[in-house]
């Protein structure tokens, strides 16, 4: 499983959320995580067609690279972690 995050450094709800996925890099180290710019990742923000209204977006990804859940705007660090393991098989 992979995640795929979004956001800008002007996005408030982006600066909370960097903190808590980087915990949860630390304690799920087999996760990956991939973070792109808004501003400056045009090809990625286009892939995913992403608005910036709709900041920071969290994709998720299976292990063939289907996109199965999108989240925006700020998450629980528990939210998150359940859906990280009840997926990780993925």
């Amino acid at each position: 499983m992979k995640v795929i995050k979004i956001g800008a450094v002007w996005c408030p709800g982006c600066l909370v959320m960097r903190p808590r996925w980087d915990e949860i890099g630390k304690e799920n180290p087999w996760l990956k995580i991939e973070h792109f710019d808004f501003d400056n990742d045009k090809k990625k923000v286009e892939k995913y067609n992403i608005k910036s209204g709709n900041l920071p977006i969290f994709i998720f990804l299976d292990k063939k690279g289907n996109e199965f859940l999108r989240l925006s705007g700020e998450k629980e660090k528990d939210e998150l972690l359940k859906i990280i393991n009840e997926n990780k098989d993925r």
